[in-house]
């Protein structure tokens, strides 16, 4: 019988055991993996917790460098998340060396915007006051949003510093973002459908009804545009880096919202890349194959700041 001992890994004896055919593989220690943990409360709004789920490299050499970190806000038309919905997809990026965080934000069912962009806002100054729990670079920290997720995200990163969407929480830290990738995301809400699609947006219980307090589009365009990304693009603004990716034939947010979005932005001249995925529709596997994925790594590469 062998005394159980306290060993570091370094300390630790390897087996010398041999069995018959037995085969062996070389352990290559610069290897990452990555793993999950989840439900890590980073503000309570009307008695509620709202929760992180981070997807992380597990190094396993023991030591681990702080990591750029992406904030990645799911869609769901803005009312409650599927916040696991990605994260086979989001995996590809974590495993090129990224903490991704994926932010629950209250439904607009219960809070009407602008909670969900406070609430996003939040969690950027709470991963950065606790960057060194999570192993987080507080410098190179960046937005990504898919459909309702990509909206907030715009106006989120599009609106640093800008009080009346805000809160107090974390005061002392700021929600600036290096970049933003937008997929598919609706940015002028009240033209929604001016192009083809499969659903009405201006009645009150649509999507976007629901987003400014379950009103009727048409008859509150006051509070529409109030949540129309294009009306916070100003020249005088500090706009990171967009990145956008949208299916030629999006049932659901057609093409033409992301064209006016790159528009916009190329003519109060801040930068901005689009992508059309050709034969592709709301969301699906398009947006996740490798083309698109190193296209999103080389996006933060070039963003990220190295001090």
């Amino acid at each position: 019988m062998v005394e159980p001992e306290e060993y570091s890994y370094e300390e630790f004896p390897e087996s010398s055991t041999v069995t018959r055919g037995m085969n062996v593989i070389e352990f290559e220690d610069d290897i990452a993996s990555v793993v999950c943990k989840r439900y890590v409360n980073y503000v309570e709004r009307d008695g509620k917790q709202l929760k992180l789920q981070f997807l992380m490299p597990y190094y396993t050499v023991e030591h681990m460098e702080k990591l750029p970190c992406v904030v990645f806000v799911q869609g769901s038309g803005w009312i409650k998340q599927k916040l696991y919905l990605n994260i086979g997809n989001l995996s590809k990026l974590a495993d090129k060396g990224y903490i991704i965080a994926i932010v629950q934000y209250r439904s607009a069912e219960d809070a009407p915007f602008p909670a969900q962009v406070q609430d996003i806002k939040t969690a950027i100054r709470f991963l950065r006051q606790n960057a060194s729990e999570y192993k987080i670079d507080p410098n190179n920290i960046f937005l990504w949003g898919d459909s309702s997720g990509a909206h907030v995200s715009l106006i989120t990163g599009i609106t640093s510093g800008v009080t009346e969407l805000d809160t107090d929480d974390y005061s002392d830290y700021s929600d600036k973002v290096n970049g933003i990738v937008d997929f598919y995301g609706p940015t002028d809400i009240t033209k929604m459908n001016d192009a083809p699609t499969t659903a009405d947006y201006t009645v009150a219980d649509s999507p976007v009804g629901i987003l400014i307090g379950k009103l009727d589009v048409t008859k509150h365009e006051d509070k529409a545009q109030k949540a129309n990304v294009l009306n916070y693009i100003t020249k005088g603004r500090d706009i990171p880096p967009i990145i956008i990716f949208h299916g030629s034939k999006d049932r659901i947010v057609p093409f033409e919202q992301s064209a006016m979005l790159h528009e916009k932005l190329l003519s109060e001249h801040k930068e901005s890349t689009i992508y059309k995925i050709m034969g592709q529709d709301h969301c699906g596997p398009g947006f996740w194959q490798d083309e698109v994925i190193d296209l999103i790594d080389d996006f933060f590469e070039k963003h990220m700041k190295r001090i």
